[in-house]
C-alpha cells in the first residue's frame, strides 16, 4: 500500500513539471509571434517607402537597353550604307576593269535593296530604295552590254579541220576532197555501206569542239545569272541568238552546206546531185554529233540551273541551221521518184536514223520540240519516198521498153543494171527490214518477197525481149545468157540466202533448157544433112556401079549435095554464130562442147561411110571441105563476139 502511494506521488509531480513547461512555451511563442507582426508591419512599411526609387531604376535600365538596341541598329544601317557606297563605286567604274567584283557588288546592292525593304520605319527609306533600284538597273544594263561583248569576243566560227578532227578516223575526209566525206559518192557496197561499216560507225566516238574557252564559261554563266534574277530573262535570249546563231550558221557555211530548195534540186545533173547528197549525209553527221553537240554543251554551261532557258536558248540558235539542213533532205523526199535515187534515199533514211536518239537527247524539251518534229517528219518522208521509189523500181522493170541493141545475144544491160541494183539492196538488209516493218509491220520475209518480184520482172521483160530475135536459136542464146547471169550473180552474193537454194536450182534448170533449145534451133537442120534416109547401120564396103551408086544404094551426087549444103550452113553458121556471145567462159565452153559433141560424131560417120564417093570423084575438095578437126577449132571460134569484119577473115 505504501508503494502505490509513492508511485502516484511521483506521477503528479512530474504531470506538474510539465504544465510548467508548456505555458512558458506558449509564452515564449505568443512573444515572437509579436515580434514577428512588428517585423512585418516595418517591412510593408519599407516597400512602400522603396517603390517609388525601384521604378525609377527599372525605367533608367530599359532606357540603357533601347539606347543599346538603337546603336546596334544605327550601325547596321551605317554599315549597309558604306556596303552600298563600296558597291556604287565598284559599279559607277563598270565591269571591265573587274568583272568578279562587279558581280560581287550587284550581289550586295540586292542585299541592301532586300534589307532596306524590309525597314518600313526608317525616315529616309523611300530615297534609299529608290536610288539602290536605279543604280542596280544601271548596273544590269552595262551587264547587258558586258555579255554581249565578251560573248561576242569568244564566238568565232569554226573552221572544217577543226570538226573533222572530231570525227572518226573512218570518217575524215581526204586531203584531196576537202569538206567532203572520203567515200559518200562511193557506190562499192563492200566498203561504204556495209553492215560492219554501220556497225563500227555505232561504236565510234566523236568530240565534239569547244565552241568557247572554258576558262570564260563561268563569267558568261554568272552575267547571265543576274541577268535573269534582274528579270531580263528575254534580253539573255535575245543576245545570244543574235550571236551565236549566226557563228553556227557560218561554221556550216565554212563546211560547204549550201541553200538549196526543191526547184534548186530538180534543175540538178544526178551527178551532181548525188555528190551533194553524199556530202549532206557527212553534213548532217558533222552538224548534229559535232557542232550542235558543241553548242549545247555552251548553253548548258552558260544558263546552268535555268533548264527552260538552257532549251529556249538552244533551240532559237539552232533552228536556223537546222531547217537549212533538212530543207535539202525535204526537197530530195519531195522531188520526182527515179529508180537511181533509192540508194541515196536509203542513205538518207540511215543518216536520219542513226542521228535520231542524239536528235531526242540534243533537242530535249518543249522548246525543241518542233525541231524534233521536223527531223522526225523528214525520217518519214524519205522511207515512204524510198518505199514508192521500190515499187516504181519492179514495175520500171516490168515495163522497161529500151530499144538497146544487143544483136549478139549477150547480158542485156537491163539484166546487168537489174542484178546490180538488187545486189546493193542486200548492203542495205537492216535498213530495209526497218523500213518495211515502219509502215506495213511485216517481218524480214518481205525483202525476200519484194527481191522474187523484181527478177520475175525482169524475166518477163526478158522474155519480150527475145521475142525481137528474127532467129530463135538467138533467141534462146539471150535467154540463156541472161538468166545464168542472174543465176551466178545470185550464187555470189547474200541474196542467195534471202532467194534460197530452191530459186537457184529452179533457174539452173531454165539455163539449160535454153540451151538445149538453142542447139535444137541452131543445129537439127545442119544434123539433118549428115542423115541420109536409108542409109544401111551396117559399114560393110561398097561397090561402085557404073551410074556412081554404091551398095547401100546411095548416089555420088546425093552425098556431093548434102556435102556442099553443110558445108553452106556450117559457113554461115561460123560466121554468124561467132559473132554471137557468151560472156561467161564456163558457160561459153560447156556450150560448144554440147555442139561438138552431137556435130563432130555425126560429121565423121558421115565422112567415113560416104566420104569414098566423093574422093574417087573429081574436085572431092569442093566436097569434103573440112575435116572433123578443122570443125573443132571453128567451133572454138563460136560465141566470141566478133565483128563481121573478123568472122570473114
Amino acid at each position: 500500500m505504501g508503494v502505490a502511494v509513492v508511485g502516484m506521488d511521483s506521477l503528479s509531480e512530474r504531470a506538474a513539471l510539465m504544465r510548467e513547461s508548456m505555458q512558458k512555451s506558449q509564452t515564449i511563442t505568443d512573444k515572437v509571434v509579436s515580434i514577428l507582426g512588428s517585423f512585418d508591419h516595418r517591412l510593408s512599411a519599407l516597400e512602400t517607402a522603396m517603390r517609388p526609387t525601384q521604378i525609377r531604376t527599372h525605367s533608367i535600365r530599359k532606357a540603357h537597353e533601347n539606347i543599346d538596341k538603337t546603336l546596334k541598329a544605327s550601325e547596321v544601317l551605317l554599315a549597309h550604307f558604306d556596303l552600298s557606297s563600296q558597291a556604287e563605286r565598284k559599279i559607277l567604274r563598270g565591269p571591265h576593269e573587274d568583272l568578279e567584283g562587279y558581280l560581287k557588288a550587284i550581289d550586295q546592292l540586292r542585299a541592301n535593296i532586300q534589307f532596306f525593304s524590309s525597314k518600313k520605319g526608317f525616315k529616309s527609306n523611300d530615297e534609299v530604295l529608290n536610288n539602290a533600284n536605279s543604280l542596280l538597273a544601271k548596273a544590269i544594263a552595262k551587264l547587258e552590254d558586258e555579255f554581249k561583248q565578251l560573248l561576242s569576243s569568244y564566238s568565232k566560227p569554226v573552221e572544217p579541220d577543226r570538226l573533222f578532227d572530231g570525227l572518226p578516223n573512218s570518217l575524215r575526209p581526204s586531203s584531196e576532197s576537202p569538206g567532203h566525206q572520203r567515200d559518200s559518192s562511193d557506190r562499192n557496197p563492200s566498203d561504204n555501206h556495209s553492215e560492219h561499216r554501220r556497225s563500227n560507225l555505232e561504236d565510234a566516238v566523236y568530240t565534239p569542239p569547244t565552241l568557247i574557252p572554258p576558262r570564260i564559261l563561268p563569267l558568261l554563266h554568272d552575267l547571265a545569272k543576274q541577268m535573269v534574277q534582274a528579270g531580263h530573262q528575254h534580253k539573255v535570249l535575245e543576245v545570244y541568238r543574235d550571236t551565236r546563231s549566226s557563228v553556227l550558221e557560218e561554221s556550216l557555211e565554212k563546211l560547204g552546206v549550201e541553200k538549196l530548195n526543191k526547184d534548186d534540186v530538180q534543175k540538178m545533173q544526178w551527178e551532181v546531185l548525188e555528190a551533194k547528197i553524199g556530202n549532206w549525209i557527212h553534213f548532217m553527221r558533222i552538224a548534229v554529233k559535232l557542232l550542235f553537240a558543241g553548242e549545247r554543251i555552251v548553253c548548258e554551261q552558260i544558263f546552268e540551273g535555268f533548264d527552260s532557258l538552257t532549251d529556249q536558248c538552244y533551240s532559237v540558235v539552232t533552228s536556223s541551221s537546222v531547217s537549212v539542213l533538212l530543207s535539202f533532205g525535204d526537197a530530195i523526199a519531195r522531188s520526182k521518184r527515179s529508180p537511181e535515187k533509192l540508194f541515196v534515199l536509203l542513205d538518207m533514211y540511215e543518216i536520219m536514223r542513226e542521228l535520231q536518239s542524239e536528235i531526242e537527247m540534243k533537242f530535249k524539251g518543249k522548246a525543241c520540240s518542233e525541231t524534233r518534229e521536223a527531223a522526225f517528219g523528214l525520217t518519214k518522208r524519205l522511207a515512204q519516198t524510198a518505199q514508192e521509189t521500190f515499187g516504181d523500181f519492179e514495175e520500171a522493170v516490168e515495163k522497161d521498153a529500151t530499144k538497146t541493141a544487143v544483136s549478139d545475144g549477150t547480158v542485156h544491160p537491163l539484166t546487168s543494171y537489174v542484178i546490180n541494183y538488187v545486189k546493193f539492196l542486200f548492203d542495205y538488209q537492216s535498213t530495209l527490214k526497218q523500213l518495211f516493218q515502219e509502215f506495213d509491220n511485216k517481218d524480214g520475209t518481205q525483202l525476200a518477197s519484194v527481191t522474187m518480184r523484181i527478177m520475175q520482172a525482169l524475166q518477163n521483160n526478158l522474155d519480150g525481149k527475145s521475142k525481137q530475135y528474127k532467129d530463135p536459136a538467138l533467141t534462146h542464146l539471150f535467154l540463156m545468157n541472161n538468166i545464168h547471169y542472174m543465176v551466178r550473180s545470185v550464187r555470189r552474193s547474200e541474196a542467195k540466202d534471202l532467194l534460197g537454194d530452191d530459186w537457184v536450182q529452179r533457174h539452173r534448170r531454165i539455163v539449160q533448157q535454153h540451151a538445149n533449145l538453142y542447139k535444137r534451133n541452131a543445129w537439127a537442120k545442119i544434123l539433118q544433112c549428115l542423115s541420109i534416109p536409108g542409109l544401111a547401120s551396117s559399114g560393110s564396103g561398097s561397090s561402085m556401079g557404073v551410074d556412081g551408086g554404091n551398095s547401100s544404094g546411095v548416089s555420088r551426087a546425093l552425098v556431093k549435095d548434102r556435102a556442099k549444103i553443110f558445108n553452106t550452113q556450117f559457113e554461115e553458121l561460123h560466121q554468124k554464130q561467132s559473132q554471137w556471145t557468151v560472156p561467161d567462159t564456163e558457160l561459153r565452153e560447156s556450150l560448144r562442147l554440147a555442139v561438138a559433141e552431137v556435130l563432130l560424131p555425126a560429121y565423121r560417120s558421115f565422112v567415113k561411110r560416104h566420104g569414098p564417093l566423093v574422093e574417087n570423084g573429081r574436085n572431092p575438095q569442093r566436097y569434103i571441105k573440112y575435116s572433123a578437126d578443122d570443125l573443132e577449132r571453128m567451133l572454138g571460134e563460136f560465141f566470141e563476139g566478133k565483128n563481121l569484119s573478123e568472122s570473114r577473115r
